[in-house]
């Protein structure tokens, strides 16, 4: 039994055979050619599946345009503007394309990977050749995805819709509904942050995705709100700027976690006096052979936590504590050896 070929491949059929007609072709010679027309069970489904792809593919900005026989005006066909739909010559620096080299390293969720992957494929084809992203070799900063969660929240910030979710609070493990008018998606420190506004407490809110349990589901009408001001946002964001500025000292596999080393800075006077007391630690003496130590600047313990915390073994926090507690009740939770909720886990996120 032949198999039905789905919406997106038949789209991309269209597209490949129009590109490549030497000049035009008509709805019968797409039917008859183009895989995926011939499902069509009779001529009116053909006819709104050409229309809904014609649509959709102007929509894409892809130029496709409409070709009348001079002698037969009822002789109609399509093809492909290629002067319009070609890439123009693009003159880019070896370390503008190693910038958006990084960029599109920086997208890992399943939902833009393809798309970044493929500009790239592209923007490389027509950079300065090999070898030209060497001024960012090593760095490779990651945003984890954003689950089940990220693509309705999207889709749902950019038609300003509500949604409604399950979260799970990150001082109490209290775990409840939310209602939320969805403002922007911004990546934060390795994992995605929801800005918005919690229409239950009337106030600008930020949410981890990675604390949202369950499906996102819309509520009420597309256009419900209008977009926020540079100061909501601001206002929403708060709880991650608060605090001094501090200081973690940690130890690094060699080569590894590049991300956390380029934020290295200078350490504090007293990090001399807890290297040597860790050293004389037969405890702790074992753990620090073989490895880089590394300080970074941090604000919030538990947004520096999450970030490390992908890094698995490469990376091991020496100090201070209270970093090194909110690591180890991440890595506890996510093998399931504690209780959800918990004292060691505050919350930042203000949900």
């Amino acid at each position: 039994m032949v198999t039905q070929i789905d919406a997106a491949e038949r789209l991309l059929n269209l597209l490949i055979a129009l590109v490549n007609s030497r000049g035009r072709m008509t709805k019968e010679q797409v039917r008859a050619s183009v895989a995926g027309y011939a499902d069509a069970p009779s001529d009116e489904s053909f006819e709104r599946m050409f229309e809904r792809d014609k649509d959709t593919l102007r929509e894409l900005g892809i130029p496709l345009v409409t070709v009348t026989d001079p002698g037969h005006g009822d002789d109609i066909g399509y093809r492909i503007d290629l002067e319009t739909y070609a890439l123009p010559p693009i003159d880019l620096t070896a370390a503008e394309l190693g910038v958006l080299t990084l960029a599109a390293q920086t997208w890992q969720d399943r939902t833009m990977r393809g798309d970044t992957a493929r500009a790239l494929t592209k923007l490389r084809a027509v950079g300065q050749g090999p070898g030209e992203t060497d001024l960012v070799a090593g760095l490779a900063p990651r945003v984890r995805s954003g689950g089940g969660a990220f693509a309705p929240l999207l889709d749902a910030a950019q038609e300003r819709q509500a949604v409604r979710f399950t979260y799970r609070a990150a001082n109490t493990g209290e775990v409840r509904e939310r209602r939320v008018e969805p403002w922007q998606l911004l990546a934060r420190r390795g994992g995605w942050v929801l800005v918005g506004r919690d229409l239950d407490r009337g106030a600008s809110r930020s949410y981890r995705l990675s604390r949202i349990e369950g499906a996102v589901r819309p509520v009420g009408p597309p256009g419900a709100f209008e977009p926020p001001g540079q100061a909501e946002v601001d206002a929403a964001l708060a709880a991650w700027r608060e605090g001094p500025a501090r200081t973690a000292t940690l130890a690094l596999l060699p080569e590894r976690a590049e991300a956390a080393r380029v934020r290295a800075v200078t350490p504090p006077p007293d990090t001399a006096d807890l290297l040597a007391r860790l050293r004389d630690d037969e405890g702790t003496a074992g753990l620090l052979a073989g490895r880089d130590v590394v300080h970074v600047g941090y604000r919030n313990a538990w947004e520096l936590a999450e970030e490390l915390v992908g890094y698995g073994d490469a990376v091991l926090v020496l100090d201070p504590p209270e970093v090194r507690d909110h690591v180890l009740w991440m890595l506890a939770q996510a093998t399931g050896l504690a209780p959800r909720g918990g004292s060691s886990d505050p919350e930042v996120a203000r949900g």
